[in-house]
């Protein structure tokens, strides 16, 4: 089994399409990563990942918009292509099993995205679901107590 994980930020609006009877949700993560190249210049190097989510739970597309943060996990996938010029090419896309929704941008006085100063400009939403999986839901553990009070802090 080979697993994928990508942490990142919707390109674009998530959309839903409809292929042979089944709900699909296709949407853009990029993940930007920045270091130091050997003479000691900073490289920023960005890397989209194409996600595809089968499921019937598209209640969670409304809250894919351009911006917010997400966790996905799923498995990779690959797919071969000829271009026009008969050169070979490839793609590599996730074909998503669960979803996290970790924060959207917080915007400005002026409605546009603050700058990336160091510091976090991220909030999550408190409507937005923070997780949605293909799995059936988890019942607690027999015996165990979900009372708030016992709790240490």
């Amino acid at each position: 089994m080979i697993k994928m994980q990508v942490i990142g930020h919707l390109g674009k609006d998530a959309l839903v399409n409809n292929v042979n009877g089944r709900s699909v949700i296709n949407f853009s993560v990029a993940h930007t990563e920045k270091y130091n190249d050997a003479s000691g210049s900073p490289i920023e190097k960005t890397i989209w990942v194409e996600c595809a989510y089968w499921t019937e739970k598209t209640a969670v597309a409304p809250y894919l918009r351009k911006g917010t943060q997400v966790h996905v996990d799923g498995g990779p996938d690959v797919r071969t292509y000829t271009t026009n010029d008969g050169r070979n090419g490839a793609t590599l896309s996730c074909k998503v099993t669960n979803i996290q929704l970790l924060g959207s941008r917080v915007e400005g006085p002026s409605g546009t995205p603050p700058s990336d100063s160091g510091t976090s400009n991220y909030n999550a939403p408190s409507s937005m679901p923070s997780q949605v999986t293909n799995s059936a839901p988890v019942a607690p553990a027999v015996g165990q107590d979900n009372a708030i009070d016992d709790l240490p802090f």
